[in-house]
């Protein structure tokens, strides 16, 4: 006899019924099959606390006794609770022990077919005993072992619990981003009145991770100061003594100007004062491109990295504006390893409505793209966001797409609806925004106080990278 629940396929229309000790007989067998994923391991590590390196670090896993990342031991075993607690004999059945024996690895992908088999019945405490047996997809017992329960002795049959939906947050997109900066020499870079601690302790630690080699730009008392104060080791920074905030973002755009920084890091001062001397016509740092700002973002439900621009600095862009702030994002997003990225052209609808700006706009930046005004990407918009985000959508909307639902940049129609969709992103859906400004001598990082230690790393990464590729460019153009 077999009920009709199955193990991790509950819903609101399941029912769960049980097995009553009367009911058992000696022979009796139930089971369940389940496919070992990334996610299964992760959650059994998140819940139990276990992050043995052979569970989680392929690095680690390669050079272990198996070669190969395993799942715990005990995520059989709890197969095997779930069969006893749902299956045979049910609900209402009280665990009284277990005994396992665990005879091979299960892998990610290893399919395990879990049976227990009554074996012993004790009619005084309602006491049974079963056979745990767990197979692979080549019939190759992993784990045995026998577990002892007391049965229910009424019957039980009701509908099942519904289980909660758990999505899976990772960040591996920036660790990624990080991975990719290994063996870079650290980049020089002005940090610009670094007096408070997430400043301060952003570039310290930047330092440590070898991705900027900082200059700190201030107060010498005051950042000695909190350095002090927080525990923070300056032994990998220079310090430029100058009074107050603006004579630091005077100096550190100088810095970059000469060629002894470059990047420059904003720190706790206001992001117009460094941009006013960033943009200053003799002093600053203006190229014959257009500055602007480029989130990367690592969204947790999105397959890749995801590029919002401009958030941060054309509050509202002309169409002349967009050609320098997508090229600007395309040029970043080839640095980052993009070959060909496809930017989405967002707007409010997908059709071209002259009374919307944005959308004949997006067509223009589409036509553009075309007649090679606009180089290395491919271009699509006007899109809204469902569109652009999910191939489906588009789909049911007619709309036939080589952009949408992998779209590597969305191009917002102006700062409000790039600052609000990056912080959308970032506090309802768990993302991370590295932050970077482009267009500019160098790469101008700006970071906030909010931002968490792998965002600031990240921002320092995508700079050490756009650094390095001006390098290369740089040689290459000398050897010519």
């Amino acid at each position: 006899m077999d009920s009709a629940i199955d193990v991790g396929k509950t819903g609101s229309a399941a029912m769960i019924e049980n097995v009553t000790f009367d009911e058992i007989e000696i022979g009796q067998s139930a089971s369940t099959a389940r496919r070992l994923t990334v996610s299964d391991i992760e959650l059994f590590a998140t819940v139990s606390g276990d992050i043995n390196p052979a569970h989680l670090d392929e690095e680690y896993a390669a050079d272990s006794l198996f070669h190969k990342v395993i799942g715990h031991g005990m995520w059989s075993g709890g197969l095997i609770s779930a069969v006893l607690g749902t299956k045979l004999p049910g609900p209402g059945t009280i665990y009284l022990g277990q005994d396992l024996r665990f005879k091979r690895p299960v892998g990610i992908g290893d399919t395990i077919t879990v049976t227990v088999t009554a074996r012993e019945k004790r009619a005084d405490k309602n006491i049974v005993v079963f056979d745990c047996s767990c197979t692979n997809q080549d019939g190759k017992e992993v784990v045995s072992g026998t577990a002892e329960v007391i049965a229910p002795s009424q019957k039980v049959r009701r509908q099942a619990t519904e289980l909660p939906q758990v999505q899976v947050i990772r960040h591996d997109k920036h660790e990624t981003l990080l991975k990719k900066c290994e063996g870079l020499t650290p980049v020089p870079t002005a940090v610009v009145h670094p007096c408070d601690e997430s400043s301060l302790k952003g570039a310290v630690e930047a330092a440590e991770a070898n991705l900027i080699a900082p200059i700190l730009v201030g107060p010498e008392s005051k950042i000695r100061s909190l350095a002090d104060g927080f525990g923070l080791d300056l032994s990998r920074c220079r310090i430029v003594n100058v009074p107050h905030s603006h004579a630091a973002a005077e100096t550190g755009v100088r810095l970059a100007r000469t060629g002894e920084a470059e990047a420059v890091m904003k720190g706790s001062l206001h992001t117009d004062e460094l941009m006013s001397e960033v943009v200053r016509k003799e002093t600053g740092l203006r190229t014959s491109s257009r500055l602007s700002h480029v989130f990367v973002m690592n969204v947790p439900t999105y397959p890749r990295s995801l590029l919002i621009t401009d958030a941060a600095i054309n509050i509202y862009p002309t169409l002349e504006d967009k050609v320098f702030i997508v090229q600007n994002a395309i040029d970043l997003a080839k640095v980052l390893g993009v070959e060909t990225p496809r930017v989405a052209i967002l707007s409010a609808v997908e059709t071209i409505n002259p009374k919307i700006a944005s959308t004949i706009e997006a067509a223009a930046l589409c036509k553009m793209a075309d007649r090679g005004q606009i180089k290395g990407g491919i271009l699509d918009g006007p899109l809204a966001f469902d569109n652009a985000i999910s191939a489906e959508a588009a789909r049911t909307k007619g709309i036939v797409s080589d952009v949408a639902g992998q779209a590597d940049i969305f191009l917002v129609p102006d700062l409000e609806a790039g600052n609000m969709l990056a912080k959308q992103l970032s506090f309802l859906a768990n993302a991370d925004a590295a932050g970077i400004v482009l267009g500019a001598r160098v790469p101008i990082i700006l970071t906030s106080r909010a931002d968490n230690v792998r965002t600031r790393l990240a921002s320092c990464a995508v700079a050490s990278l756009v650094a390095a590729a001006r390098r290369r460019g740089a040689a290459a153009a000398a050897a010519e």
